[in-house]
């Protein structure tokens, strides 16, 4: 039987074309020992019909549910995610305009944990390879009592030729040309381990892109994973760091996927911005 045939002959079977495209359906004589034959049929799919309303509104129900939140009302930090929570809870994110440092941090613990995210994505760029930019980020990150001190250190540190030659950058730090230094950091997590008003300890867990992407690269961009606990401080209606400590990992498995080429790194660095983190 071809495609458009109105029926086909044989068993006292009726078949007939349906939704206009020439397809057939074979109707089978109707059994009287068949509970499910006959006028039932139409039953059945009504009661199919609701069966699977009644499904997708607990679905839609459930994950209504789900995207609720969670989160304390008090301001408090309220209870942590689970492994599974994605949507956003919490405090609102502080307001911030493009290429500055965020500031006024809620004084909670969800304010100390957005301020630590914040901080570390700017202590993590390549802002800090340049002085003046890097004096901003210090005297932004910092408490005023330990910014000084921070500041010789770090200065010591970014202006070290042999740590600037080892990273592939000119001895101002810049990149050579025809190349692009990348230095991004990217917050996966964070969490309390210490908090009153006046001083928080926060653990920041992230991952990082450092390096050159160019076809002259030696040091071409690669990824780390570290977690940093911050000491932080509430003076002058903000958080701010004290201290910190660095540690490798934890380090997921990586996937076998084909490294990019040195200019979708460039184009992609240039193309896609960062965020303002909070919790």
């Amino acid at each position: 039987m071809s495609l458009g045939d109105g029926a086909s002959g044989g068993g006292g079977e009726d078949a007939y074309e349906y939704g206009g495209v020439g397809q057939t359906r074979t109707r089978l004589p109707d059994r009287g020992s068949d509970v499910y034959g006959g006028a039932r049929r139409g039953r059945s799919s009504s009661r199919s019909l609701v069966t699977v309303v009644g499904v997708v509104v607990l679905l839609i129900a459930a994950i209504a549910f789900a995207n609720r939140g969670g989160g304390s009302s008090s301001g408090d930090g309220g209870d942590r995610p689970t492994n599974a929570a994605t949507a956003a809870t919490g405090t609102r994110p502080v307001p911030t305009k493009p290429h500055t440092i965020p500031s006024g941090f809620a004084h909670d613990q969800q304010g100390a944990e957005s301020a630590a995210a914040n901080y570390a994505v700017a202590l993590g760029s390549t802002d800090m390879f340049n002085s003046a930019q890097r004096n901003t980020i210090v005297e932004a990150v910092y408490a005023p009592g330990v910014a000084s001190a921070r500041r010789s250190d770090l200065d010591k540190a970014y202006s070290s030729e042999k740590f600037l030659t080892n990273i592939g950058l000119n001895r101002d730090g810049t990149a050579p040309a025809g190349q692009t230094f990348i230095s991004r950091i990217i917050p996966v997590g964070t969490k309390v381990t210490k908090y009153s008003p006046g001083s928080t300890t926060v653990a920041l867990w992230y991952t990082s892109l450092f390096g050159l992407s160019g076809e002259a690269s030696t040091n071409p961009v690669s990824e780390s994973w570290y977690t940093t606990t911050y000491q932080l401080t509430w003076i002058n209606g903000d958080w701010k760091v004290t201290d910190f400590t660095q540690q490798d990992g934890p380090v997921p498995i990586g996937r076998d996927q084909k490294a990019s080429t040195a200019d979708d790194m460039t184009k992609a660095v240039g193309e896609y911005g960062g965020f303002t983190y909070a919790r």
